[in-house]
């Protein structure tokens, strides 16, 4: 497939973003957490969105704020969908529903912005650096793209209204969700050849798979809980529903748990629960996994993920959840002292001025 023709909204090189606070290269060694934020009030107030910086290991203190402003070419706040990092090339990634942004972590510049033409929504991107796989915004297909140029290398097209992207921690297979699916496409990152798993009891929602890609976890639409499905036979293994609470009204996604976590020794899945404002536990030691623990957090949670050293949970509320004592910890706040809330947000860790290490947005395991 010949490349498509992207619109450049900006730079033929690198624009500075106006960032105060420390340096990037004089950040203390040690973990930081870098939060995509989306909405009006970004808007408003800071000319656009922005990545929030956190320093976890001094309890999630604010550290700065790096604008995005001037990169929404429409003029007015779009909605932001995903969030990707790499270590290697010192790159982070933020998508919106029309273009995806490519900053310097070291520099914190803006290297370029791209928008295609189908849009976009929650990408992932190969442990290199090499690839990114971005699925247009709830449209058939999903783009394979340089990560380096944003140049469009191929598609894949399962015709599933593309949302939701994981690349395994190996590298070796991309996994497509789409909203109007109950399959999860399977992606050889080798041959772009394609498999299926499932079908799940309804369309795939946010999901997550262990470090060995042989299970994936999935919401899915009209269940307080989640399925799970064998990821080398593609059949579907268990449905796994929360007790105690019962579904009902939520405010966003329009699906009772919209976010699905393992922690990254795989021994617990962590599953959102938006109505009744709970993230439950759940053990993952047996099999199907069996609910253990429900935790209240302060607003309708809609993701989590979680710290690469498993210690803490970090739901999209913006709450800090300790993972073996199941506390609240800490919360997110700005630097006016207003709450952080997000669903796109991963970890950055910095040695002697350089990125050494990143997460993901996904709470993905990591037992290999």
């Amino acid at each position: 497939m010949k490349p498509f023709r992207c619109l450049i909204a900006a730079l033929a090189s690198a624009v500075p973003l106006s960032s105060p606070g420390v340096p990037a290269a004089e950040l203390p060694d040690g973990r930081y957490l870098y939060v995509a934020v989306p909405g009006i009030r970004n808007y408003l107030e800071y000319g656009g969105h922005g990545l929030l910086v956190f320093e976890i290991d001094k309890d999630y203190r604010f550290v700065k704020r790096i604008p995005t402003a001037g990169l929404d070419v429409t003029g007015k706040p779009i909605n932001v969908k995903g969030v990707c990092a790499n270590a290697g090339t010192g790159r982070i990634y933020v998508s919106t529903i029309k273009q995806l942004q490519c900053i310097d972590l070291h520099a914190e510049k803006l290297l370029w912005q791209r928008e295609y033409p189908a849009g976009c929504d929650r990408m992932s991107m190969t442990p290199d650096g090499t690839r990114i796989y971005l699925p247009s915004y709830e449209n058939d297909y999903w783009y394979v793209l340089d990560a380096i140029s944003g140049d469009e290398i191929t598609r894949i097209t399962p015709r599933s209204g593309a949302h939701n992207t994981i690349v395994s921690i190996d590298g070796t297979e991309a996994y497509l969700a789409g909203l109007r699916s109950p399959l999860l496409t399977v992606v050889d990152t080798a041959t772009q050849e394609t498999r299926t798993v499932g079908p799940f009891a309804h369309s795939i929602r946010p999901f997550t798979i262990n470090g060995s890609r042989t299970r994936v976890y999935v919401c899915i639409n009209q269940l307080l809980g989640f399925e799970v499905g064998d990821l080398k036979s593609g059949e579907k293994l268990h449905r796994v529903e929360v007790s105690g609470f019962e579904q009902g009204p939520v405010k966003r996604h329009g699906c009772p748990s919209h976010g699905v976590g393992l922690t990254p020794d795989e021994k617990e899945v962590w599953v959102v629960d938006a109505h009744n404002q709970h993230v439950h536990v759940f053990d993952n030691t047996v099999s199907p996994p069996r609910q253990i623990a429900s935790i209240r957090v302060r607003d309708e949670p809609g993701w989590v993920t979680f710290r690469l050293d498993g210690r803490h949970a970090w739901p999209s509320t913006g709450d800090i959840v300790d993972v073996k004592s199941r506390k609240v910890v800490a919360q997110l706040t700005d630097e006016t002292g207003a709450a952080v809330m997000s669903e796109k947000m991963v970890e950055v860790q910095w040695r002697d001025g350089k990125v050494v290490r990143t997460g993901d947005q996904f709470g993905l395991g990591r037992v290999r």
